[in-house]
């Protein structure tokens, strides 16, 4: 099997498993959204912890010991998944599976507003024309759902802000999951002794099925960011760029086909103006990328500057 084969097969099964992750957050009530992250937390520290220990792969936290900037990166990076993988569960339990999957819809083009907020980066054309729709499409949901979608946006903005830390700190899918987790396992461990004593969680208490799958929620979290960064490694950006409407495409349906969310029809006005800016963002980045790869082909552009320009 070629490498480039072995990266879609890597991408869509990690987008597969996002996908389907309402179907399995509903299994886990009674369990309250905050008892569900400090479970998804602890658990996620265990597993990964095992499987380094399997690589023997533990020397880097000698070296990140000694690097306190990206230690205080790591800690941020934390914080904006503690917030997103946070509203996620509450949106998905609190029967608003729709909104979270406009989150992930719109995340792309808040990853490129961060690029201009934040790295001061400058964008074409048709990128400031995709975040004026996809700011259209707010507008619209706004209105039809009384208020501002702050789910959707909580969860896009967070898990933009993320990427971004992520980017900046260049750390390997499963050591910096091990150590992101690892920074929220003690305020976790703490609210579920805190559960624990006042006979309010739910882990041990419903059934040996819902206390399994509490457990599951680590492997669960680890196991589609490790085939993310094997088909990141593998694939270029624009094929993973396009594999990533995967996951809220999958979740809009649960929302809908499953759990018989509404969808009327202002809603759903704004998820095609939604998907018209990422049309729009999809097709400039592929023209941009093929462009690149003509000029790195004709010897214009070296390849560094080549992968520069492609993001």
């Amino acid at each position: 099997m070629t490498s480039l084969r072995l990266g879609y097969l890597y991408g869509l099964g990690a987008y597969l498993l996002w996908g389907f992750f309402p179907l399995y957050f509903k299994l886990l009530r009674p369990a309250g959204p905050l008892e569900i992250l400090a479970h998804r937390v602890v658990w996620s520290v265990a597993f990964v912890a095992l499987l380094l220990v399997a690589l023997r792969n533990v020397g880097f936290l000698r070296s990140l010991l000694r690097r306190p900037r990206t230690l205080a990166g790591i800690g941020a990076a934390a914080t904006l998944i503690a917030v997103n993988w946070f509203t996620y569960i509450y949106g998905v339990n609190s029967d608003r599976v729709v909104e979270t999957a406009l989150g992930y819809f719109i995340n792309p083009l808040v990853v490129v507003l961060l690029g201009v907020l934040v790295l001061r980066e400058r964008l074409r054309p048709a990128q400031w024309s995709a975040l004026g729709v996809g700011a259209l499409a707010v507008a619209v949901l706004t209105v039809d759902y009384g208020r501002l979608p702050y789910l959707a946006l909580i969860l896009a903005f967070s898990f933009g802000g993320y990427s971004l830390v992520k980017k900046r700190l260049g750390l390997p899918a499963a050591e910096g999951l091990f150590v992101e987790s690892a920074v929220l396992s003690l305020p976790a461990l703490g609210y579920l002794g805190w559960l624990a004593a006042t006979g309010d969680a739910a882990f041990g208490h419903v059934s040996a099925g819902h206390t399994a799958l509490l457990v599951l929620a680590g492997a669960l979290t680890a196991i589609p960011l490790l085939l993310f960064a094997g088909a990141a490694n593998r694939l270029p950006l624009t094929a993973l760029g396009m594999l990533q409407y995967v996951a809220p495409i999958l979740q809009l349906g649960c929302g809908v086909l499953i759990f018989h969310e509404p969808m009327p029809p202002a809603r759903l006005a704004g998820f095609a103006l939604v998907w018209l800016a990422l049309i729009v963002f999809t097709a400039d980045a592929v023209r941009q990328a093929r462009h690149t790869r003509r000029l790195r082909l004709d010897g214009t552009v070296p390849a560094t500057a080549a992968v520069a320009t492609s993001r």
